[in-house]
């Protein structure tokens, strides 16, 4: 999957200095994209009991532009591949091959097979900005 690819699912366009013909690296570990921070179900404990049962539409899901204006991040996967559920400020989600994660200003981040929490950074002095 390259940058291009993830542009035209998801309709959500990239700032220019990106390369759009990058593959998107895919990662199987903890990860951060801008305010967002990927988490593997088995560094949580306990972890969160939300049941992830929402099949990924084809053009992605948002997961944080309702909040406050942020830009956008985009869930996107395979059809059939991934299902997410968002309990108050976080979202999980299972996938069986890649998802990725799609920013205008980051790019594209690709997760790996598994069961991840997706939320919010929080620092010291409170929310992560993007």
């Amino acid at each position: 999957m390259n940058l291009a690819e993830l542009v035209d699912r998801t309709n959500v366009d990239t700032l220019d200095h990106l390369e759009r013909q990058a593959t998107v690296p895919v990662v199987d570990g903890l990860q951060a994209q801008g305010d967002l921070i990927v988490i593997p179900f088995d560094l949580l404990d306990p972890p969160p009991f939300t049941e992830a049962r929402t099949l990924v539409p084809p053009e992605g899901v948002h997961l944080v532009a309702a909040l406050n204006g942020a830009n956008p991040h985009v869930l996107v996967a395979d059809p059939g591949t991934c299902r997410w559920a968002a309990e108050r400020d976080a979202t999980v989600i299972q996938n069986t091959s890649p998802a990725y994660l799609l920013h205008p200003e980051h790019g594209g981040t690709g997760i790996a097979p598994g069961r991840w929490l997706i939320r919010r950074q929080w620092s010291a002095i409170g929310l992560v900005a993007d």
